[in-house]
């Protein structure tokens, strides 16, 4: 923290302009030190000054300089942007010039890391910094850019407010009982106060589902037999030939990705090898692969040949992926059948063909309806969305339940202030009011150079 850092805040290669971040005590005499153009340490804060960068009196490049002073900045320390050329060389000269006058490279996140620990954002913020960064839909944007407003910080702190307040209630009972004026704690009026709490922290648990949703997307797996169309659904719902399509069994061997965007929603669809039993080394490679990647699956898409006239295996592999969501997919409809699929009545189940299209329109409805998204306009866009928060909500939500278990017991008031201070402690490693300096350095790691 007491170091100056720099690095390349933009996209490195050939452009219009490049930016160069520095921040830290020494960071506008560094930047002065190497500009030719107004004495940059007598300028205002927040203002703008065209001049060059120069080393030995010769000019490297010409540049417009940003001026923005302690505390009022990203990281509330002075910080310094140059705007370059953008090309490699000439950001990469300017860089090695900062380097030479003292400016450590920051590492991956410091920029944001900084802010952190200098207070001026929480860890839910800069973990939305992150996430808009790499939101790929306009709904991830909203729900990284409601984050960074603050709306789910104050939800939490709102939480343990709540808990402070029950914990001061039951230690001024024990610490003055004689005070005759003061509200007796008892289970009785404490019980109704914890399952306040604890309806408060299941709705972030349940309402992070969504979050989870619009961050991550849909991992959306297509199974089904050999030559039943799974690649033509996959290229036809990407609208582009992405998997080779052939009418040889075993023509997929491996997993061919996708993606799409369903009315804000990033749908990562997956094509595998198909279900059968084989003798070829490398074809049985890509059948378990299969396998294990519908593990891990949030969405799977069972293709079933309409002409076929058993279905025994179809049935027998859609029962053992009954603990999934899954919409069967009769393919080839456009030829004549005489099946009536009456076995998969209980499932969601959609006709169509790769050919007209037919169908397929229908096929992204049931997953709209399926995952609520429409419903997901409908909100703030307040939730929980890493694994990290997620985990620690839970962890938050056990220890009121032991807290509430505790009291239904008959445990003395003063032994549930345990439990009540283990969940205001892990809702503040939520939004970083307590952390571990080896969780943050590997948090921040994750960021983007310069960021």
């Amino acid at each position: 923290m007491d170091t100056t850092i720099c690095a390349i805040s933009t996209a490195v290669g050939t452009g219009a302009i490049s930016i160069i971040r520095i921040s830290g005590k020494e960071a506008i005499n560094i930047v002065n030190s190497i500009f030719s153009g107004v004495n940059l340490t007598k300028v205002k804060s927040h203002t703008i000054h065209y001049g060059f960068i120069v080393e030995n009196n010769n000019k490297i490049d010409e540049v417009l300089i940003t001026i923005m002073k302690s505390p009022k900045t990203y990281t509330t320390e002075d910080i310094v942007e140059i705007n370059c050329h953008g090309g490699i060389s000439t950001t990469n000269k300017v860089l090695e010039i900062l380097l030479n006058k003292g400016c450590k490279l920051a590492e991956p996140g410091e920029f944001t890391k900084r802010a952190f620990l200098n207070s001026r954002i929480d860890l839910l913020k800069a973990e939305a910094i992150s996430d808009i960064i790499n939101s790929e839909t306009e709904k991830a944007r909203k729900l990284a850019i409601n984050q960074i407003e603050g709306k789910l910080s104050e939800k939490i702190n709102n939480i343990r407010k709540n808990i402070i307040e029950i914990q001061a209630s039951i230690e001024v009972n024990i610490d003055y009982p004689e005070y005759e004026d003061i509200e007796i704690m008892t289970n009785q009026n404490l019980l109704p106060n914890l399952d306040k709490i604890l309806f408060y922290i299941n709705e972030l648990i349940l309402e992070s589902e969504n979050g989870k949703l619009i961050k991550n997307g849909i991992d959306i797996v297509i199974l089904g037999k050999p030559n039943v169309g799974k690649s033509s659904i996959l290229n036809t719902l990407l609208e582009e030939d992405k998997a080779i399509v052939t009418d040889i069994p075993g023509t997929t061997r491996d997993i061919i990705e996708g993606k799409i965007n369903l009315n804000g929603i990033l749908l990562n669809i997956i094509d595998t090898a198909g279900l059968r039993y084989t003798t070829d080394f490398v074809e049985k490679i890509g059948v378990q692969k299969s396998l294990d990647t519908s593990e891990k699956a949030d969405l799977i898409i069972y293709v079933i040949d309409n002409t076929i006239t058993d279905l025994s295996e179809d049935i027998k592999k859609i029962k053992e992926l009954k603990h999934k969501k899954i919409i069967i997919f009769v393919n080839k409809n456009d030829i004549s059948s005489k099946n009536n699929f009456d076995e998969f009545n209980n499932y969601n189940i959609v006709m169509g063909n790769t050919i007209s299209k037919n169908g397929l329109n229908e096929l992204k409805n049931k997953i709209i309806e399926m995952f609520n998204i429409n419903y997901l306009d409908t909100k703030d866009y307040s939730y929980l969305s890493s694994a990290r928060q997620i985990s620690l909500t839970k962890k938050a939500k056990t220890a009121i339940e032991n807290a509430i278990s505790n009291l239904n017991e008959g445990v003395s008031i003063d032994m549930v202030t345990i439990d009540l201070k283990e969940c205001y402690e892990t809702l503040g490693e939520i939004i970083g009011a307590v952390y571990k300096d080896d969780l943050i350095d590997e948090m921040f790691s994750r960021f983007c150079l310069g960021k």
